[in-house]
């Protein structure tokens, strides 16, 4: 190479330019470790007892495919408009972005994508298996029940739904408040189960006008009939208080009584909040007395806060000892409880004995009880054994002729909505097992999103899902200098004094911008969402993209293994493995 002087420079080298390319110098052979796109579980995902594929949900609301969001959820969940409403969300505890600012508002979310279909008139599309020519029988059309029986469809076969009431729903349609979940909501979603051919059978009793021969001419049974029986208060004078969830259903079907003054409620779960917001807004002053600490209330959180903020009174540490006098006019005593041991580490709650306190004793117009509620007697419920995880628990009894299952709050400790639908779907391929010559247990197994038993349909009928590889990403494999910090989104309400006085829905829709913006918050752990940041920082430029597919693959002729690209993935859809030899 000659030098050239320029005047004032001194001598400066001459380069020369190549009139090729390099592309005969296939880099990748030097490469020891390689590259590779796989996409892993979310620690929402796995919390959900549902399954839903929230990473994926979020980022098609993000861009504003709500449609498509909400075919998604359907795929694992019939009820996204319900549990929008009602579901005690375990899916925001396990959020990522929980460690880095606040949860995404997942529920929020989920309601608005339901709603907006709704609205839209949207028709589901449905995937649905050839079908079998077999019938299955689902006694009970509460969430379990119904849940089931999607599912079922989903899978090819037919189903009868029976229940002994007029209208399908369960506790949803005669239980939980119109304020809370409005009738035209839930119609609107039971409506969609049983448009795709789930025949229902009103006012139909199991051991009464449906007897136990009539069964024997389907293929399996299930068992939803959930538990409508309320405990005993285990007092003197108990017949004189009103059963909580009786009075909730004669609400819900026109049957309010006149109510005023001071009342009691017994209790301390969802049953127990929604009894005495009922009781405030038919004109009553309520007060909760619950026998454990505030900190051990089982209730959700919201709507605890809900309750207080109305102007209910939650009164700890007290339990009812005896009830005397007549309706209208009754005497309650109650005794001072106090924590004899430390929270159990299971349950968060503290174990609690009588005080050596004086008792009290008050005035009030009515006492109802909310203390918990248990299956109907006559059922054989000794004799199954368990299928599943404790998400989705299910009892078989196998006969020659009949297979029968129990499922939902028949054999669940877990009491919500979410995970009686959970068990419903457990149910349908517990069903499809056992009619199949197919291992049930196994079967569950092999469908689960992570570690927690819950239960995917998509992986298991070979959709998409079953690609991902079934690790749950944490937050500290995530990339998170891509990220900046966000305000989560909460929903609007009514006035207090709207609440305190009327049945509307307390919380209100928010818009379809906020919607999205909430949805971007979202870190979609595990899942590529192509933002090009293997792309953009890979030295060789190895990265191959195709716009329109939304693929991106990796060319091995130059690819060197440097795992630039795995590093700087801010979701950890990526990983780096040794080359294989």
């Amino acid at each position: 190479m000659s030098p050239v002087s320029f005047k004032g420079a001194g001598e400066l080298p001459i380069f020369s330019r190549s009139a090729g390319t390099m592309e005969w110098n296939h880099t990748g052979n030097w490469r020891y470790l390689r590259p590779r796109y796989l996409d892993k579980d979310a620690p929402c995902s796995e919390a959900c007892p549902a399954a839903e594929d929230i990473p994926l949900i979020e980022l098609l609301a993000a861009r504003g495919e709500f449609d498509a969001a909400w075919q998604r959820i359907r795929e694992e969940n019939p009820f996204p408009a319900v549990c929008g409403r009602v579901c005690f969300h375990p899916c925001e505890t396990a959020c990522n972005r929980g460690e880095y600012d606040a949860p995404v508002a997942i529920n929020c979310l989920e309601r608005h994508i339901a709603d907006n279909a709704r609205r839209q008139g949207i028709a589901p599309t449905v995937v649905q298996a050839e079908e079998t020519g077999q019938r299955i029988a689902v006694i009970g059309a509460g969430p379990t029940g119904l849940s089931a029986a999607w599912q079922l469809r989903r899978l090819g076969y037919a189903v009868d739904l029976f229940d002994a009431r007029a209208e399908p729903g369960g506790l949803l349609r005669y239980a939980i408040p119109s304020y809370r979940l409005p009738t035209d909501v839930l119609e609107w979603e039971v409506k969609l189960i049983l448009d795709q051919g789930v025949r229902f059978h009103p006012g139909r009793t199991l051991g009464g006008n449906l007897p136990w021969a009539e069964l024997e001419s389907f293929a399996a049974v299930f068992l939803a009939i959930g538990a409508w029986t309320s405990n005993p208060l285990g007092i003197s004078g108990e017949q004189l208080a009103v059963d909580g969830l009786q009075f909730l259903q004669d609400v819900r079907e026109g049957r309010a009584p006149e109510i005023s003054g001071p009342v009691a409620v017994i209790g301390g779960g969802n049953t127990a909040m929604d009894v005495a917001r009922t009781l405030l807004r038919l004109g009553a002053k309520p007060t909760i007395y619950y026998r454990r600490r505030l900190e051990d209330l089982p209730a959700l959180a919201e709507e605890i806060g809900e309750t207080t903020e109305e102007g209910v009174s939650i009164q700890p540490l007290l339990a009812p000892r005896s009830l005397s006098g007549e309706p209208g006019s009754l005497e309650l005593t109650l005794m001072p409880m106090k924590v004899i041991e430390k929270p159990d580490s299971a349950t968060g709650k503290a174990k609690v004995a009588p005080s050596d306190a004086p008792e009290t004793t008050i005035q009030v117009n009515a006492v109802f009880t909310a203390i918990g509620f248990q299956a109907s007697s006559g059922l054989p419920l000794g004799t199954m054994a368990p299928v599943g995880s404790w998400l989705q628990q299910l009892h078989v009894e196998e006969t020659p002729e009949l297979p029968i299952l129990l499922g939902g709050d028949l054999v669940n400790d877990n009491r919500t909505v979410v995970t009686a639908i959970a068990s419903g779907k457990a149910a349908a391929v517990t069903i499809d097992a056992l009619l199949t010559d197919k291992h049930p247990g196994q079967l569950l197994e092999a469908g689960q999103v992570g570690g927690k038993g819950a239960l995917s349909l998509n992986r298991l009928i070979g959709g998409d899902r079953r690609e991902r590889q079934q690790h749950v990403v944490d937050f500290s494999e995530l990339n998170t200098i891509y990220f900046r910090y966000q305000q989560r989104t909460e929903h609007p309400g009514l006035t207090l004094l709207e609440r305190q006085t009327g049945f509307d829905e307390v919380q209100m829709r928010i818009s379809t911008a906020m919607a999205m913006t909430e949805a971007e918050r979202c870190f979609r752990c595990g899942i590529c969402d192509q933002c090009d940041n293997c792309y953009l920082f890979c030295p060789d430029m190895s990265v191959i993209r195709n716009l329109r597919q939304e693929d991106r693959h990796i060319d091995f002729d130059f690819c060197k293994g440097c795992g630039v690209c795995v590093v700087e993935c801010p979701r950890n859809a990526m990983i780096l493995e040794e080359e294989p030899r």
